[in-house]
């Protein structure tokens, strides 16, 4: 695939958008360290046109004097991170209401994908996100090929078109783009990541000139804070195994999680740690 040139990102206001105001299964491998019940994690809806939230994505925060990006921790850290995450989440009926019976977009590791560590029994509420950073090799594909025959659902995130991106599209029921990216590729983007049927999901949205760009080209979810800003979920600071706390990031802002009246399903209280997937 031959994307267009690169091309500056106009920049424009950043306002709210009108729209929207307002038993466990196991794999082979070690397990994740026994964590706190309640470590907080920042919570994002992805929406609808309308503002209507359709999932919601968590990512690990922490507290460190000087923040690196994760790319740069060691892989060991990072799936403490994940593990982290997914029990935050998942672990005593935390994905009822953190995310509202909604689907849980959680970022996942390698570990993850080929089975060394341990995924929630909860394959109709987790979409397991693939960041760029995750080298795609024929185990890689393999795990995820297999855990989308499993139920789970599989996002490809930050879609470029890198090699290793494309060789997940035939498993991807979510490609998510920044619309920076849009800007610089164009059309012929969106064309590979619909290719095989995935819901495009546009990211990093800032203003309502971006948002309304991507209404246009025709995502149909969407994520970035002038959709719904990142918030932490309240609870304990627990320190983690990855040598920091917990903590809101910079210009996050904490607010209660609403619980909806809904049946309540069973729930691990700890991510499992036996083996077989």
């Amino acid at each position: 695939m031959t994307l267009a040139a690169p091309a500056a990102a106009p920049r424009a206001h950043r306002r709210r958008h009108p729209l929207h105001q307002g038993t466990a299964q196991v794999v082979p491998g070690e397990a994740v360290p026994a964590l706190g019940p309640r470590i907080p994690v920042g919570r994002q809806p992805i929406t609808g046109a309308d503002g209507t939230p359709q999932a919601y994505e968590f990512l690990y925060r922490s507290l460190a004097s000087e923040r690196v990006g994760v790319d740069g921790w060691a892989a060991a850290q990072q799936d403490l991170a994940t593990g982290a995450v997914l029990h935050s989440v998942f672990a005593d009926r935390g994905v009822v209401t953190a995310a509202a019976g909604r689907p849980a977009f959680v970022n996942v590791t390698r570990s993850f994908l080929v089975g060394a560590l341990p995924l929630p029994a909860d394959p109709a509420r987790l979409v397991l996100e693939v960041v760029e950073s995750v080298q795609v090799d024929a185990e890689v594909v393999a795990g995820v090929a297999r855990l989308r025959a499993a139920g789970f659902r599989i996002a490809v995130d930050d879609f470029v078109a890198l090699p290793d991106q494309v060789r997940l599209l035939p498993y991807a029921d979510y490609v998510k783009i920044d619309h920076r990216d849009l800007v610089r590729h164009g059309q012929p983007l969106l064309d590979l990541a619909a290719r095989h049927g995935a819901r495009l999901v546009a990211e990093h949205l800032e203003t309502t000139a971006a948002l309304d760009a991507c209404v246009a080209a025709g995502f149909s979810l969407f994520q970035g804070d002038v959709v719904a800003p990142t918030v932490v979920l309240p609870g304990a600071v627990p320190t983690h195994p990855i040598g920091t706390q917990a903590k809101p990031s910079q210009g996050m802002e904490t607010q209660p999680v609403p619980a909806e009246a809904m049946p309540v399903p069973a729930a691990p209280t700890a991510l499992p740690s036996a083996t077989a997937r």
